[in-house]
């Protein structure tokens, strides 16, 4: 596969100008796995629409890409970024990263601190046949996946709005229920994950509205470290996907000469991001409890 050019189709060129009315002025959201792909893609939205930001990562690896992000959305939107390091796989990280968020920007006459937005955007992704599963390769999937969440839901209960306004987005796949090969352990991952969702929509109805999104295939890194075998299996898929189809004159040039391979096109890290940033804006007041449509088609949902 040959490497992007990124002068086609490049991420956040669908964003609006920076004189349009910001929706999420003011408001604080936290965003795990924001280093790269759809976790940036949905910190470049959402700073462009006035929101400021707790960036989290896990690895050493991350802290430049994080901070440059987070320098970069700073001088181009006018926001405050706060990049916080910890591993939603354990116990503590999730916690701490509430804790980091409340000792940077709570009002330092009112002492007042709300979180707005919680996206849940961090996940670890494997394949296992059956009998290839392992104890350990369940646990670190779980952990990220599914523990993960509910311990940052339950650090930042205190700190969610109390008039309807929060807005929490997990991030799930279409995995979750197509049951692809290979994936009894992540999409199990997933399926718990939008579980947890709907229950989350009533305890939480007086607070914040609470969705996931199911992405299919994105091009990201991840997505571009994949072998042309685990692309022919998907493109029977991706064919029957109504926005896969490529477009030559419109989209990246590597994609365009994979398309054959791979039955067409993924989502661009943009376009998903975008569909994340709808269902936090006051528009999308009336929807929670829902699995939203972020695959192009991949997979209707119902």
């Amino acid at each position: 596969m040959s490497r992007p050019d990124h002068t086609r189709a490049t991420s956040f060129t669908n964003l609006p100008p920076s004189n349009q009315p910001r929706l999420l002025q003011g408001k604080l959201a936290i965003v795990t796995g924001a280093s790269r792909g759809i976790g940036a893609a949905i910190c470049h939205n959402l700073a462009s629409k006035g929101c400021n930001l707790i960036l989290n990562y896990t690895s050493d690896g991350s802290l430049t890409k994080t901070t440059d992000l987070a320098t970069h959305l700073q001088t181009t939107h006018s926001i405050q970024c706060l990049p916080v390091q910890a591993d939603m796989g354990s116990e503590n990280g999730p916690a701490y990263i509430v804790d980091v968020a409340r000792n940077h920007f709570t009002h330092p006459k009112t002492k007042h601190f709300q979180l707005d937005i919680l996206i849940q955007n961090a996940g670890v992704a494997s394949k296992s046949p059956l009998q290839d599963c392992t104890i350990d390769e369940f646990a670190r999937l779980y952990n990220v996946n599914v523990r993960g969440p509910l311990l940052l839901m339950k650090a930042a209960l205190p700190y969610l709005p109390h008039d309807r306004s929060g807005r929490i987005v997990n991030l799930s796949s279409v995995s979750s229920s197509l049951g692809f090969e290979g994936d009894g352990i992540y999409g199990g991952t997933k399926a718990a994950l939008e579980a947890m969702t709907r229950t989350w929509a009533r305890e939480l109805s007086e607070r914040a509205t609470v969705n996931c999104v199911n992405p299919g295939p994105v091009a990201t890194d991840m997505y571009g470290s994949t072998t042309t075998e685990f692309q022919q299996a998907m493109s029977h898929w991706t064919r029957n996907t109504p926005l896969a189809a490529i477009r030559p004159e419109v989209d990246r040039q590597d994609l365009v000469e994979n398309a054959e391979v791979a039955g067409g096109r993924p989502a661009y890290d943009h376009e998903v991001a975008g569909v994340v940033a709808m269902l936090c804006t006051p528009d999308s007041a009336w929807c929670t409890g829902s699995v939203i449509c972020a695959n192009g088609g991949f997979k209707f949902s119902y």
